[in-house]
């Protein structure tokens, strides 16, 4: 029986970069749904009743929610090609760690760059940083996170890149004077073709935030 994937998805979306990026590594033919937020389909509100969020992955009828979890779900069944966690056990725990800290820590701040201004910007960007720095010092000199190859954390990190161009505007600040091994690291992964075909253009990203971000803020 051939499989049927679908992903319900929202182009500028982050965590959705996740899973498209995975499918392209992947090889896996679906079919591409884009949502409307602010008008949410049945499908997705079906598919997704807990947090109606995408993106949403629906493997012949049945739906897995949450990127991280997607991802680790196409790695696992799709396990023969272009496998994302270490084989290792504490590997494989630590890289869970890292996106983990990743979904914690960074949206948060990179959220409120564009949505605030004046003492609250300040601390957004300052944390924001604060939290690349640690990842900075996870990567150190290695090409990945993993190692050699492009895995997990990176996959679930990189989606934020296609933002950064937002942040540094609205926060008058370079992320690559504050961190530049994350950005080499972000050049070396849009390198490979599943980054550079899934990652929205920041230009676009950036006046898709503009507009949102008028409902936030009074310039």
């Amino acid at each position: 029986m051939a499989e049927e994937v679908v992903l319900l998805d929202f182009w500028p979306s982050m965590f959705g970069v996740r899973v498209r990026i995975v499918l392209v590594e992947k090889g896996i033919e679906y079919e591409y749904r884009e949502e409307d937020l602010r008008n949410k389909s049945s499908l997705l509100l079906q598919m997704n009743p807990v947090h109606k969020q995408i993106p949403v992955l629906i493997q012949n009828g049945k739906p897995v929610c949450e990127s991280s979890i997607i991802v680790q779900y196409i790695d696992e069944v799709w396990h023969d090609k272009a496998p994302l966690l270490p084989s290792d056990p504490y590997q494989r725990a630590q890289a869970r760690f890292w996106v983990d800290f990743i979904d914690k820590k960074l949206y948060n701040p990179s959220r409120r760059i564009w949505s605030t201004k004046g003492e609250e910007l300040e601390a957004a960007k300052k944390e924001f940083i604060e939290v690349l720095k640690v990842l900075e010092e996870q990567l150190k000199d290695k090409p990945f996170f993993g190692g050699e190859t492009f895995g997990y954390v990176d996959v679930c990190l990189i989606g934020y890149y296609c933002w950064f161009y937002a942040y540094e505007t609205f926060g008058n600040f370079s992320i690559e004077a504050e961190c530049p091994q994350i950005i080499a690291w972000a050049k070396r992964c849009t390198q490979k073709e599943s980054v550079s075909k899934s990652l929205p253009d920041g230009k676009k990203v950036f006046g898709f935030v503009q507009e949102l971000r008028k409902k936030f803020v009074v310039d």
